[in-house]
């Protein structure tokens, strides 16, 4: 049982909540001179929502450690002779009968909160502090569950301690929701596996499948597990077909459209093998073989580091909307992408966008390929659309004297466009010393996340030299097709480094 002061901090927490809870009701949060009661309300409830993330945080780090401190506990007190898989299945039916949640569920928070608080201190704390939610706990957790000891806790200092090498910039962990952390820990952790991202591609290549499970009321679900920059050629075709079909004579949402499009493509007779489509065994039909089926084309971004695209490093690209690729994917799509297909250069001395290679030169297009760059989505905080129609907008309105400058554009989804134009949502600039964000009709001002770019890795030819990269021997030549050797910090450019950008800007 529980001490009497356990029992009595409870108590104490449920009568505050209970304060809490008639002061929601009653509406009773400023001074009755306030001028408008309505707004102190409304600023009121947000203040109480804000509080109550930051204390359920701390109860969930407080269930963790009371959790994996029973598990602890029970394992010492079990019998000697009992199989080490009857202890966990009895700890498991225990936390799971105390906390009304099945086996499963029970086994997946013991993991959790052992995990927690056995080699993730960092992300313990914060939940303790309250800065970052359960959910938010949960992905440092996945993410590092494949990793060895140190490799999870560069991952956990790389978001959570402000003094690491290359903080993150721009939204910190807490203030963004945990499904979009989610996608920059799985970026980094792919960039800093321990293992070849190569090698672990390769892998998963072998692993490709299609999946067919029965749904309720006449449905099912067909998925299928495939390399990246198929997925991503596929998911923008479909989406831009779909897009074409929209009209006022088309009742059909975007997401029914997207369906019926895969449905058609994939029922189509002229799709297959030629011995089946034309019914005959014969061995003029085995011989035929499998028909043509044309690879699919990524209408996407690549960030690709220079020395990656040449072969001197083998660093993971970036795939818009996806994430981190192998670098043989990456130039394998540079090299046959299609025309739409954008390859985007990073600086090798800090990983910043540099230019895009482009096969249009009309300054709207370039300007709305490097609003993509920049932004990786939809601008607003949370929103994860990376949809190809989102729509450049001047931040500062231009009959207000707004530019037609980047750093005077976002790129919002419609949704959050309209939210501009119909509410008093309004989009801010970034400052020498705050991020771009989004302030809300009640004064709050919300951060918008940042591209955490990284410095790119180096070839073993290069070394840092009185704070500045600089050769330590002659390049390593390129192969004849690119023009031989390149020098990346000549002044003016070198013939080599021309060529580069010839070669990038060339359809």
């Amino acid at each position: 049982m529980a001490s009497e002061a356990v029992e009595k901090a409870f108590g104490a927490m449920d009568d505050a909540i209970a304060i809490i809870r008639a002061a929601v009701a009653g509406l009773h949060f400023g001074p009755a001179s306030d001028t408008d009661p309505l707004a102190s309300v409304a600023d009121g409830c947000l203040d109480v929502l804000a509080l109550s993330a930051r204390v359920e945080a701390r109860v969930a780090a407080l269930k963790a450690e009371a959790t994996a401190t029973y598990a602890e506990s029970a394992r010492s007190a079990a019998p000697l002779d009992m199989p080490v898989q009857a202890q966990e299945m009895a700890i498991a039916a225990e936390v799971g009968c105390v906390l009304a949640i099945g086996d499963r569920a029970a086994g997946t928070l013991l993991e959790q909160s052992h995990a927690l608080t056995t080699f993730l201190p960092l992300t313990l704390a914060a939940l303790q502090e309250g800065t970052v939610s359960w959910q938010h706990a949960k992905v440092i957790v996945d993410e590092t569950a494949t990793l060895d000891r140190d490799a999870a806790g560069a991952l956990e200092a790389q978001f959570l301690d402000v003094g690491a090498l290359n903080p993150v910039r721009g939204c910190p962990v807490g203030e963004m929701p945990a499904f979009r952390f989610r996608r920059k820990a799985r970026t980094w952790r792919e960039r800093h596996h321990p293992d070849s991202i190569e090698k672990r591609h390769a892998k998963g290549a072998q692993d490709r499948c299609l999946e067919y499970t029965p749904e309720q009321d006449g449905m099912a679900r067909v998925s299928a597990y495939l390399p990246a920059d198929q997925a991503a050629a596929i998911w923008n075709r479909i989406t831009a077909i779909a897009r074409g079909l929209q009209g006022p004579l088309e009742d059909r949402t975007l997401t029914q459209l997207r369906v019926d499009i895969l449905a058609t493509a994939a029922l189509r007779s002229e799709v297959g093998c030629t011995r089946c489509s034309s019914g005959s065994t014969g061995s003029s039909a085995a011989a035929d073989g499998p028909a043509d089926i044309p690879t699919p084309r990524a209408e996407v971004l690549v960030t690709v580091p220079v020395f990656s695209l040449l072969g001197l490093t083998e660093e993971p690209a970036m795939l818009d909307g996806f994430g981190p690729i192998p670098a043989s994917m990456a130039r394998n799509l540079v090299a046959n992408g299609a025309d739409s297909f954008h390859r985007v250069l990073v600086d090798p001395r800090d990983g910043a966008p540099l230019e895009i290679g482009r096969t249009s030169y009309r300054l709207t297009k370039a300007m709305r390929n490097w609003l993509r760059m920049r932004d990786g989505k939809c601008p607003f905080p949370g929103c994860s659309n990376h949809s190809l129609d989102n729509e450049a907008d001047h931040l500062l309105a231009w009959h207000h004297g707004g530019t037609t400058g980047i750093a005077n554009l976002g790129q919002p989804c419609p949704r959050h466009h309209r939210l501009k134009h119909a509410s008093g949502w309004t989009p801010t600039p970034a400052t020498k010393n705050e991020p771009p964000g989004w302030v809300s009709p009640s004064g709050r001002k919300y951060k918008s996340e940042h591209q955490d770019w990284e410095p790119p890795q180096w070839p073993s030819s290069f070394a840092p030299i009185a704070g500045q990269w600089q050769p330590q021997r002659p390049c390593t030549p390129m192969p004849a097709a690119l023009g031989g050797t390149v020098d990346y910090l000549q002044i003016p450019p070198s013939a080599g480094e021309e060529f580069l950008r010839a070669y990038l800007d060339a359809k």
